[in-house]
C-alpha cells in the first residue's frame, strides 16, 4: 500500500498550480476536465515533487464549508512536509520567488527546517539535512 493522492482545497486552480510547480518546482502530473458527483464542471489537477510517489490534488472549494478550510486544512498547525535534498538552494529559490516563511531556517536533530506558507496559507515544513 502507499498514499498516492492528498487533497489540498484552494480557492483557484491555476494560482495554485503557478505556485507549486512555478514556485516549489514540483511537476504538473494532470491537469484534465472532470465532475463533481451531482454532475458541475471541475478539474482533476495533481501536482507533485520530481520523482515522488505522493501527489497534491488540488481541489478548489465547492461552498462555504470548503471556502472556510482553504488555508487552514490542519487549524493552524504544520501540516505538510517538503523534504529536499539541497536545503539552501530550495530556501533561496522560494526566497527569490517571495513565498513567506514565518522565520529563519534553523538546525534541528532531524535536520535544518524553516517554516512557510503555500498559496492558500497553510503551513509547510521545508525539510533538509544537517
Amino acid at each position: 500500500m502507499n498514499i498516492s493522492l492528498v487533497s489540498l482545497v484552494v480557492d483557484d486552480y491555476d494560482r495554485a498550480i503557478a505556485f507549486f510547480v512555478g514556485v516549489l518546482g514540483f511537476e504538473l502530473v494532470e491537469d484534465s476536465p472532470s465532475l463533481t458527483n451531482d454532475g458541475r464542471e471541475k478539474r482533476w489537477v495533481v501536482v507533485r515533487p520530481g520523482g515522488a510517489g505522493t501527489g497534491l490534488l488540488l481541489a478548489k472549494a465547492d461552498g462555504d464549508e470548503q471556502a472556510a478550510a482553504v488555508g487552514n486544512q490542519t487549524g493552524g498547525r504544520v501540516g505538510f512536509f517538503l523534504q529536499v535534498d539541497d536545503f539552501d538552494a530550495q530556501y533561496r529559490r522560494m526566497v527569490e520567488a517571495g513565498v513567506e516563511f514565518l522565520g529563519e531556517p534553523r538546525s534541528e536533530p532531524y535536520g535544518r527546517v524553516v517554516v512557510f506558507r503555500d498559496i492558500a496559507g497553510n503551513k509547510w515544513d521545508l525539510l533538509g539535512p544537517r
